[in-house]
């Protein structure tokens, strides 16, 4: 059963196990972007214990909001249901919280950035995961979705200027990588989002509001990397 399991995908792992997620964002194992990787593969390129982590994800206790999550096979949703959910769940959230956050961010350097230099960098950080996610969502949303869609409905109309949809979808994957490097940056800048002693309001908010962003992106990119985009890829 270990091995087994062990050879299986990170994507796969985090669609079976509730708390795999948390786990593997813990110990620094990419499952968003690097979802087909296995994670004897992953463990072991990060110097862990594949048997160990595996023990980790398969005795990790979620939260009800994991449960809630994970009650839901996404994998089980057509194409069109998928993409309906990422657009009116993480992209709504991202185009809510991103502007709130740019704005805190900038507060916080202004006020705080004396005492804790690294602010003016994480400021400037945010203002670019805003610039990259907004275009990026805006393609999904304005491109390759409703091409997802009319593949699934059995009618493509007019051809996609792209050809099929294999290239936007690549191109939406390396656009991926580009967010998980600056969500990487920002974690460490914060310090893995350490609060110092003397942060107010609106540092505690921007701290737990990006951390909140970390995660949600995380999902939202498995979900599309490791679930959406080989389907329409399956159909088209």
């Amino acid at each position: 059963m270990t091995t087994v399991d062990s050879d299986r995908t990170l994507g796969d792992l985090v669609n079976s196990y509730p708390g795999a997620a948390a786990v593997f964002q813990r110990l620094g194992i990419d499952y968003c972007c690097h979802g087909r990787r296995s994670l004897d593969d992953a463990a072991t390129a990060a110097g862990l214990d594949p048997a160990h982590v595996l023990d980790e994800v398969l005795n990790a206790k979620t939260s009800e909001a994991e449960q809630n999550e994970v009650s839901t096979d996404f994998r089980l949703l057509s194409p069109t249901e998928l993409a309906d959910h990422i657009e009116a769940t993480h992209h709504a959230f991202l185009h809510a919280e991103l502007p709130c956050l740019v704005e805190l961010s900038a507060k916080i350097a202004s006020v705080h950035g004396d005492r804790h230099p690294e602010l003016h960098a994480v400021a400037r950080t945010v203002v670019e995961l805003h610039d990259d996610m907004e275009p990026h969502m805006a393609k999904e949303e304005m491109i390759l979705f409703p091409l997802i869609r009319a593949i699934d409905a059995g009618d493509e109309g007019e051809p996609s200027h792209c050809g099929s949809v294999e290239h936007p979808v690549a191109r939406m994957m390396q656009e991926h990588e580009t967010t998980g490097e600056i969500l990487g940056r920002l974690r460490a800048l914060t310090g893995d989002y350490s609060l110092p002693a003397d942060a107010c309001g609106s540092y505690i908010a921007t701290f737990e509001g990006l951390e909140r962003v970390e995660k949600d992106t995380f999902t939202h990119i498995h979900k599309e990397n490791n679930i959406l985009f080989p389907a329409a890829i399956a159909l088209g």
